[in-house]
Protein backbone atom coordinates (compact mmCIF):
# COMPACT_ATOMS: atom_id res chain seq x y z
CA UNK A 1 0.00 0.00 0.00
CA UNK A 2 1.45 3.35 -1.21
CA UNK A 3 0.83 6.10 1.21
CA UNK A 4 0.71 9.68 0.96
CA UNK A 5 2.60 12.15 3.54
CA UNK A 6 3.32 15.64 4.29
CA UNK A 7 6.34 16.87 5.91
CA UNK A 8 6.58 20.24 7.66
CA UNK A 9 9.99 22.54 7.38
CA UNK A 10 12.24 22.46 4.81
CA UNK A 11 15.45 23.89 6.90
CA UNK A 12 18.29 21.79 7.91
CA UNK A 13 16.45 18.33 8.11
CA UNK A 14 13.85 18.75 5.59
CA UNK A 15 15.73 18.40 2.30
CA UNK A 16 16.97 14.79 3.77
CA UNK A 17 13.41 13.86 4.77
CA UNK A 18 12.29 15.33 1.21
CA UNK A 19 14.57 13.71 -0.54
CA UNK A 20 14.42 9.93 0.80
CA UNK A 21 10.55 9.96 1.14
CA UNK A 22 9.82 11.23 -2.20
CA UNK A 23 12.26 8.68 -3.63
CA UNK A 24 10.67 5.88 -1.47
CA UNK A 25 8.44 3.47 -3.58
CA UNK A 26 6.07 3.09 -0.92
CA UNK A 27 5.18 7.08 -0.83
CA UNK A 28 2.56 8.08 -3.54
CA UNK A 29 2.70 11.89 -3.29
CA UNK A 30 4.35 13.93 -0.88
CA UNK A 31 3.12 17.84 0.29
CA UNK A 32 6.20 19.92 1.63
CA UNK A 33 5.42 22.97 3.63
CA UNK A 34 7.65 25.89 4.56
CA UNK A 35 6.67 29.92 5.30
CA UNK A 36 9.94 30.88 2.95
CA UNK A 37 8.62 30.71 -0.59
CA UNK A 38 12.18 30.43 -1.67
CA UNK A 39 12.58 27.18 -0.03
CA UNK A 40 9.17 25.93 -1.88
CA UNK A 41 10.73 27.44 -4.89
CA UNK A 42 13.27 25.16 -4.72
CA UNK A 43 11.74 22.12 -3.70
CA UNK A 44 9.56 22.51 -6.65
CA UNK A 45 12.69 22.78 -9.10
CA UNK A 46 14.08 19.40 -7.48
CA UNK A 47 10.98 17.75 -7.49
CA UNK A 48 9.48 17.70 -10.75
CA UNK A 49 8.03 14.28 -10.91
CA UNK A 50 4.23 15.56 -10.26
CA UNK A 51 3.88 13.68 -7.14
CA UNK A 52 5.52 16.15 -5.00
CA UNK A 53 3.68 19.15 -4.03
CA UNK A 54 4.25 22.32 -1.72
CA UNK A 55 2.24 25.00 0.67
CA UNK A 56 2.90 27.67 2.78
CA UNK A 57 0.35 26.74 4.83
CA UNK A 58 0.07 23.88 7.44
CA UNK A 59 -3.90 23.71 7.02
CA UNK A 60 -3.32 22.22 3.34
CA UNK A 61 -1.81 19.27 4.93
CA UNK A 62 -4.29 18.86 7.91
CA UNK A 63 -7.51 19.22 5.68
CA UNK A 64 -6.09 17.13 3.47
CA UNK A 65 -7.75 13.67 4.05
CA UNK A 66 -5.63 11.75 1.54
CA UNK A 67 -2.36 12.58 3.56
CA UNK A 68 -2.19 9.98 6.50
CA UNK A 69 0.97 11.15 7.83
CA UNK A 70 3.20 14.09 8.95
CA UNK A 71 6.75 14.69 9.34
CA UNK A 72 7.59 17.48 11.63
CA UNK A 73 11.26 18.83 10.88
CA UNK A 74 10.54 22.23 12.51
CA UNK A 75 12.07 24.06 15.72
CA UNK A 76 11.62 21.90 18.35
CA UNK A 77 9.44 24.61 20.39
CA UNK A 78 6.49 24.13 17.42
CA UNK A 79 6.69 20.06 17.74
CA UNK A 80 3.81 20.01 20.48
CA UNK A 81 1.15 22.13 19.02
CA UNK A 82 1.94 21.14 14.92
CA UNK A 83 1.95 17.50 16.30
CA UNK A 84 -1.07 17.64 18.54
CA UNK A 85 -3.08 19.70 15.50
CA UNK A 86 -1.79 16.62 13.42
CA UNK A 87 -2.87 13.74 15.72
CA UNK A 88 -6.40 15.72 16.09
CA UNK A 89 -6.91 14.79 12.70
CA UNK A 90 -6.10 11.61 12.57
CA UNK A 91 -2.29 11.18 10.81
CA UNK A 92 0.26 9.54 12.13
CA UNK A 93 3.24 11.53 13.50
CA UNK A 94 6.79 11.71 12.97
CA UNK A 95 8.64 14.78 14.86
CA UNK A 96 12.40 15.17 13.43
CA UNK A 97 14.96 16.02 16.38
CA UNK A 98 18.07 13.89 16.80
Amino acid sequence: MKVKLGVVGYGYWGPNLVRNLAGHPKCAALTVCDTDKRKLDLVESRYQSGNVFVTSDYKDILDNDEIQGVVIATPISTHFQLAKMALERGKHVFGEKP
